[in-house]
This record gives C-alpha cells, sequence and structure tokens, in this order.
C-alpha cells in the first residue's frame, strides 16, 4: 500500500506545489496527465502479467519459470516503453485541437514533453516491481519508491520555484523533478534486484537470447487485456477532464484537486489489489481453492474499510482539502462539491479495484476488461455529459456518471469473481 501510494505522490506534490504558482499552470498539469497517464498506465498494465505468473511459478517451487518470467518481462516493458514514449510525442499536438483554453495548453505541452520520457524508467522499475512482488518482497519497492519521493520533493522546490540560482521554470521544473526522480528509482531497484542474495538463483532473468515466443504469448496474452483495462478506466477520468477544461480553466483546476485526492485513497487500495494478485496467484498454484477465496475476501472487507474512512475525510473535509492546493475561492467552490460525490465513490472504488487485482491473479483479464468498457463509456461518461451540458449541472454531473460508472463496476467484478471461485470449490466430476 505505502509503495502503491508513494508511485502517485509526484503527482500529488507537482499539484500541490505548481498549485501555488497559480490556477492555470495546475490546470496545465491536469491536461497533461490527460494525455500521459493513459498511455504510461497501459504501460503498467501489461507490466502485471509478471506477478501472477512469478507468483504460481512460486506456488509451484520452479526457480527456472520465474528467472525465465524476469528475462521476458524485462524485454516486453523496455520494448513497449519505447513504443509509447514515441507515441505520445508524435500525439502531443492534438492538445491544441480539443477545445481547451490557450493559456492551459501553452502550460501543458512542455510540461509533458519531459514527463513523457519518464515511461522508460517507470516501466523499467514496473519489471523489478511486479518480479519482487511476486515473490512476496513487497518493500524492496516501497523502499525505492519512498526513496524516490524523498528525492523528489526537494528537486520539485529548487526546479518549480528557481532556487540555488536556477531560473523559476513553474511546471516545466515539476516535470524534470519527475523524470530525475523516476530514473533514480528504476536504477535503485534494478542494482537491488541483481546484487540481493535473495535473488541470485534468479540472475538468468538479466540475460538476453534464448527468448520463447510461447511465453512472449502467453504473458501479453494477460498483459495487453490488463493494459487495456487501464485504457478503459483511466481514459474515462482522463475524458471527464477534457470536458472540465469545457467548462472553464477554473473548474478544470478544481477537477484536478479532487481527481488528485481520490488518486490517493485509490493508490492505498490499490495495494490491497497487488496483495490479491500476488496471494491469488499462489493459492492457484497450490490449488487450495478455499483459501483462495478467503484470501481474496479478507483483502475486500480491509478495503471496504479503508475507502470508507476515505470517504469520511473527504465529505467532511470538503471546504478545507481544496485550500491546500490553492487560495483561490471560486476553485475551492468547484471543488468542494466534488469531493462529496468523491466521498460516495470510495467504497466502489474499493471493491472494484481488489477484484480485479483477485481477478487478475486468476489470469482472468479479458472479460473484466469488457465490463469496464460498458461501465464506463456506454453508460458512466454518456450520462455524465448528459447530466454536465443538457440540464446544466456542469461539473457535478459529469462526476455523478463518474460514480455510477465506478458502482456499475464495482457490481460486475464481484459477481464475476465469487462465480469463478465458486466453480473452483465444486469437485469435479
Amino acid at each position: 500500500m505505502l509503495s502503491q501510494l508513494g508511485h502517485v505522490m509526484m503527482g500529488v506534490v507537482d499539484s500541490l506545489m505548481v498549485g501555488h504558482v497559480g490556477a492555470v499552470p495546475l490546470a496545465g498539469s491536469s491536461l497533461a496527465n490527460v494525455a500521459f497517464n493513459v498511455i504510461l498506465l497501459f504501460g503498467i498494465g501489461v507490466s502485471y502479467a509478471i506477478t501472477p505468473l512469478v507468483a504460481a511459478a512460486q506456488g509451484e517451487n520452479d526457480a527456472n519459470k520465474i528467472g525465465s518470467v524476469l528475462k521476458h518481462g524485462l524485454a516486453i516493458n523496455l520494448t513497449n516503453s519505447f513504443i509509447l514514449v514515441g507515441l505520445v510525442m508524435a500525439a502531443k499536438n492534438i492538445l491544441y485541437h480539443i477545445d481547451q483554453p490557450a493559456d492551459v495548453v501553452a502550460e501543458a505541452i512542455p510540461y509533458l514533453s519531459i514527463i513523457t520520457f519518464s515511461i522508460i524508467p517507470t516501466l523499467i522499475f514496473q519489471t523489478f516491481r511486479q518480479f519482487t512482488e511476486g515473490l512476496s518482497h513487497t518493500r524492496i519497492a516501497m523502499v525505492a519508491v519512498i526513496g524516490s519521493n524523498v528525492i523528489h520533493i526537494p528537486l520539485n522546490y529548487i526546479f518549480i520555484y528557481g532556487r540555488l540560482g536556477l531560473p523559476v521554470m513553474g511546471l516545466v521544473g515539476a516535470g524534470w523533478a519527475t523524470l530525475i526522480s523516476r530514473i533514480i528509482m528504476a536504477s535503485g531497484i534494478a542494482l537491488y534486484v541483481y546484487y540481493s542474495s535473495d535473488f541470485k538463483k534468479f540472475r538468468s532473468g538479466f540475460s538476453i537470447g534464448a527468448y520463447s515466443r510461447k511465453l512472449f504469448s502467453k504473458m501479453l496474452h494477460i498483459g495487453l487485456p490488463a493494459g487495456v483495462q487501464f485504457i478503459f478506466e483511466v481514459a474515462a477520468f482522463d475524458f471527464s477532464a477534457v470536458m472540465m477544461g469545457w467548462l472553464g480553466a477554473k473548474t478544470l483546476a478544481a477537477h484536478q484537486i479532487a481527481i488528485n485526492l481520490a488518486t490517493i485513497s485509490y493508490m492505498t487500495t490499490s495495494g490491497l489489489a497487488a496483495a490479491a494478485t500476488i496471494r491469488v496467484s499462489n493459492e492457484l498454484g497450490k490449488k487450495d481453492f478455499a483459501t483462495l477465496r478467503t484470501v481474496a475476501f479478507v483483502l475486500l472487507s480491509l478495503a471496504i474499510t479503508i475507502m470508507f474512512l476515505w470517504g469520511l475525510l473527504f465529505i467532511f473535509g470538503k471546504d478545507f482539502l481544496p485550500t491546500l492546493y490553492v487560495s483561490d475561492p471560486e476553485v475551492i467552490a468547484i471543488a468542494a462539491p466534488l469531493l462529496i460525490i468523491a466521498g460516495f465513490f470510495q467504497l466502489s472504488d474499493g471493491i472494484q479495484v481488489v477484484c480485479l487485482g483477485a481477478l487478475r491473479g486468476l489470469q482472468d483479464v479479458k472479460v473484466p476488461s469488457f465490463f469496464i468498457f460498458i461501465s464506463y463509456w456506454i453508460i458512466g461518461l454518456p450520462l455524465g455529459y448528459w447530466l454536465a451540458f443538457k440540464i446544466n449541472w456542469g461539473a457535478i454531473g459529469i462526476w455523478t456518471g463518474l460514480l455510477i460508472g465506478l458502482t456499475l463496476t464495482a457490481t460486475a467484478m464481484v459477481l464475476r469473481f465469487n462465480r469463478m471461485t465458486n466453480k473452483m470449490k465444486q469437485p469435479s466430476k
């Protein structure tokens, strides 16, 4: 949970520190992340194929298979990172053509151009993170992420506000701080895995050549649908940011505050989802289906409890929390009701992310991707658009659509997991 939370804290710190420069740079960071997050998270989703395969191989006590998964995962993620960087750089000027405020776009493009290159170290980091977490060594990624955040905060301060003789860079400075911090994070975890005695027997994972087309195919059959899951979900939130931009720069800034806070709560339960993937995969390898279900539902109960508390914080802190980002009273007034809606969808968000993690542990990714697409793109977003622009609910209408999309997704995922694991409990005839 701490490593997942630390992973998004760079973006949170960027928003907190850039918000004090002004509402337009804050809106610019939100718009840049529309293009960036969906691509980055697709890459992260593809990397998720490593964890269930490593955990299942550990359940089978097969060290050779574990090393092979690491080697193939590293090749996939490196190749994918270069493709994704090229894709963002080729398409970044689309931001000029989606009817956003000109001053916001002018802030977003240079920032996006810098953080795009952080995809490469992030996916290298993800390779080793998913590998070590698949072996239940979760503290390694946590230390790497926390360490990178410790470096990131002073770099942000220096670059954004122009300290130590450097010029004031504003949002661009936040981009440089993020890129440098992620390079250090990736280098640290790679060196640790290579030299640590705990992973010496998996050193073959660093070798090049003798690849298996069959293993590449298996990993991509898990990873690509998992990446598509992120596209459907994250792109839904990104498109909601585009719709917010149609309502003005201050509305977009308010959206960025609310989504930033909701991301913090999401990532805490995303840590539980990672645990669900690891433990469900491990029990699947052992064929202990009763424990598999117990593990998943215990983690689901934890997620519900944690997200209930986050919901209370958002609802009762709706007027205070936005002041941590900006002092503009209009932006704060727009953000406050969005945080009430965020408070209500915390339970759905926690349930759906943990169930997705458990289903990923079962190597079930295609049907959940379809459920996500229907919930957000066929129901939630069109409803949000209608509420916002046809009956003039504005920002509240867009976020109501997100609330409904999340609730439908959560319901579908619980039913899917329960149905699949109930079948596993039945004795074979």
